[in-house]
């Protein structure tokens, strides 16, 4: 008995080894397999102070990726803020959905390759964002007054 008994130490140390071996093997797979990469968003931070009828300088966004638009207009009484979420396709187009600003509230979506309104970033819907050219936005102000406020490009 005393010799099987040992035959099955002896075999059991080399089995443990093997065993704790495959468990570490799988154990680096899941983690590996498991891993997240977190990354910093990048952002753009434009402010615009605009007369009757001007525009901001154009604004270029990331290309080929999601990219919010926060636009606000911060003149008092006129205060605002409008969203999308904007892809670019360089040269081609640009497709976004998002919400205008409180007034009149409503969802902005579209999918456009020449120019036109984007999103209302004001309550009376007169300062908008618009796309400029098949590869920029930028803000425009429709009222009888100078608007100021900011856009917020994150990506």
């Amino acid at each position: 008995m005393k010799a099987i008994t040992m035959r099955i130490e002896k075999f059991s140390r080399p089995g443990v080894i093997l065993m704790a071996t495959v468990v570490a093997i799988i154990t680096s797979i899941v983690v590996a397999n498991a891993t997240q990469t977190i990354t910093t968003p990048n952002a753009a931070f434009i402010s615009y102070s605009l007369a009757f009828s001007a525009n901001s300088a154009p604004i270029t966004p990331a290309t080929n990726r999601s990219v919010l638009v926060i636009g606000c207009c911060t003149t008092f009484d006129n205060e605002g803020v409008g969203q999308v979420s904007l892809l670019h396709i360089p040269s081609t187009l640009m497709t976004w959905v998002g919400l205008e600003s409180y007034s009149g509230a409503a969802i902005t979506s579209g999918r456009i390759g020449g120019t036109g309104h984007i999103v209302w970033i004001d309550i009376g819907h007169q300062v908008d964002i618009q796309k400029a050219s098949a590869d920029t936005i930028l803000v425009h102000n429709g009222s009888s007054g100078t608007r100021a406020g900011n856009v917020t490009l994150i990506w």
